[in-house]
């Protein structure tokens, strides 16, 4: 959905009309009597439907008459503007024709139409317009005009948000976080164009010393309103996202100011985490009593996702840096997302939180040297309340989450690991279940194998002048990693239930074949921990040569 970007054909209805607002105004300026005004109208018009293709014909006039141009009010921003109403309407019949036209030519006219309706300056007007007119009795509320409208004035602010004046980003401002509560409800898609037109324009303040200082005072004024959270919400996950993402086709915002929206973003930290807190708090008890009617708990849900959306934007700017490691394993937002694991449309969102919070560099100094340690200490809880159903039930989206999880804490703290606590060896004896879970997609135990490489270097890597020590952990972990050989040889067996025939020949799927690839460096390294002899024992085995 959308406008393509592209070069307009011989007949373009944009650049027609564009020419005729041009042409009409100066025409109107010199005209000595209405008379004479109202004939060039009537030229003007004749020519319009001379040019215009037949998808865009109108029944009436596309310009106002000589009197509603006089009598019309002065804008609430930009200089001139007159037959608005017309250009609203023949937005809403260009997108329409775009998305739902049978004729290919129809549609390549549309675009072609759209394409320079954005180049126009009454876009920045018509497009707010269409986000903040509730009742418009022109034309009624439709998703893919609106959504169409936010994305125009998301590009034109990324394009031209630097040159715009003063007062005239005031007004846009104010209609954005206007559309926001309008759409604070949904549609989703459509509430996120909005705030991330909101977010461009925010960090195009320039003549702001702190515009993130003055975008958070309006948010305030938002929550305080009716369903305001929901919009206060999605303009905080989207927020974040916009400041430190680099690779969002952006790149009018140099490092300098990402660094400076950064640090102004992560002052309020502790402002955001007490909102998201008391969301999470809110819903989650909603949602444990509202577990019998399925229309309340899939909303529910929904909002959780979001929650913890909202979070994963914050955890990736760093929002947790400047937490004491002693404080997080108690730390209520983090037993929000350990909670919402167990939320079947939120498992993957508290996956990622996790996730990030281990491997982000923003927490190189403080969590992750004390967060490995927390979610291992949950490793019992973890497998007794997920892994296990999922093994059972062979959820596949829920064993592949926990085996990347857990391998990313063993990448980050193989000394951890290799310490041999109970957790340690319950979260090595949980990962020899994801490895062996029989599968038609290898993507499980190649995820895990970084996770016993890691390990098996740091143990390799031990100080052998030690020797008693060392050899108690190697005695610990031999077993454990000639576990992994038997189920490493067993997943990368090609046999006929895995293979397809392709012209009378046995094909390997893509997956095992990256899969036995990615196998070289565990296997030297497994060699080297148990030892050739019994290493060569296990894999000249009968039972694997029949399969290699």
């Amino acid at each position: 959905m959308g406008v393509l970007e592209g070069e307009c054909g011989s007949v373009d209805a944009g650049k027609h009309e564009c020419s005729c607002v041009i042409i009409g105004i100066s025409t109107v300026l010199r005209a000595g009597t209405i008379v004479g005004a109202l004939q060039w109208q009537v030229r003007v018009w004749a020519l319009w439907a001379l040019l215009t293709p037949p998808a865009f014909a109108s029944p009436a006039p596309f310009f106002p008459t000589i009197f509603s141009l006089f009598a019309r009010p002065k804008p609430c921003f930009f200089s001139i503007s007159f037959g608005m109403n017309d250009l609203r309407v023949k937005v809403a019949q260009a997108v329409h024709v775009l998305n739902h036209d049978a004729q290919s030519s129809n549609r390549v006219a549309a675009n072609q139409w759209l394409v320079q309706f954005q180049k126009m300056e009454a876009a920045w007007e018509v497009a707010a317009s269409l986000l903040t007119s509730s009742s418009d009795p022109i034309i009624s509320s439709n998703f893919e005009v609106e959504f169409f409208a936010a994305q125009i004035l998301r590009r034109k602010i990324q394009n031209d948000g630097y040159h715009l004046q003063l007062g005239a980003k005031g007004s846009l401002f104010n209609a954005l976080l206007l559309a926001a509560r309008r759409f604070s409800l949904g549609p989703p898609q459509l509430l996120t164009q909005i705030c991330l037109a909101l977010s461009a324009l925010v960090l195009r303040a320039v003549e702001h010393k702190m515009p993130i200082e003055q975008f958070f005072s309006s948010l305030n004024e938002l929550q305080s309103q009716e369903n305001g959270n929901a919009a206060v919400l999605e303009m905080l996950t989207v927020l974040p996202e916009e400041v430190v993402e680099v690779n969002n086709g952006d790149g009018s915002i140099d490092a300098g100011s990402r660094c400076q929206f950064t640090r102004e973003l992560l002052s309020h930290t502790p402002i955001v985490l007490e909102f998201l807190l008391l969301q999470s708090e809110q819903n989650l008890v909603l949602l444990l009593q509202s577990e019998q009617n399925l229309k309340n708990s899939t909303t529910l849900q929904e909002k959780n996702k979001k929650i913890l959306r909202c979070l994963l934007s914050w955890v990736r700017v760093g929002c947790f840096s400047e937490i004491h490691p002693s404080a997080l394993p108690t730390h209520p937002l983090l037993n929000f997302v350990f909670k919402s694991l167990q939320v079947p449309t939120s498992f993957d969102v508290s996956i990622e939180v996790l996730i990030e919070l281990v491997c982000s560099s923003a927490y190189a100094n403080t969590l992750r040297k004390g967060l490995p340690q927390v979610l291992l200490s949950r490793i019992p809880y973890l497998k007794e309340m997920l892994l296990l159903p999922a093994l059972n039930s062979r959820d596949e989206k829920v064993i592949g989450g926990f085996a990347f999880l857990m391998s990313e804490v063993g990448q980050a703290a193989p000394a951890l690991i290799a310490e041999a606590s109970p957790e340690a060896l319950m979260l090595a004896d949980a990962l020899l279940s994801c490895v062996s879970f029989p599968s038609e997609d290898w993507e499980i135990p190649d995820s895990t194998l970084q996770f016993w490489c890691s390990l098996a270097s740091y143990l390799l890597g031990l100080d052998l002048s030690k020797a008693d020590s060392t050899k108690n952990i190697l005695d610990v972990f031999s077993p454990v990693f000639l576990t992994l050989l038997d189920a490493l040889l067993l997943r990368a067996q090609v046999v006929d239930t895995v293979c397809t025939v392709n012209n009378g020949a046995f094909v390997i799927p893509d997956g095992l074949i990256n899969f036995r690839t990615n196998l070289e460096e565990i296997l030297v390294d497994i060699c080297q921990l148990l030892g050739p002899s019994i290493y060569m024992q296990k894999v000249l085995e009968a039972e694997w040569l029949s399969y290699f």
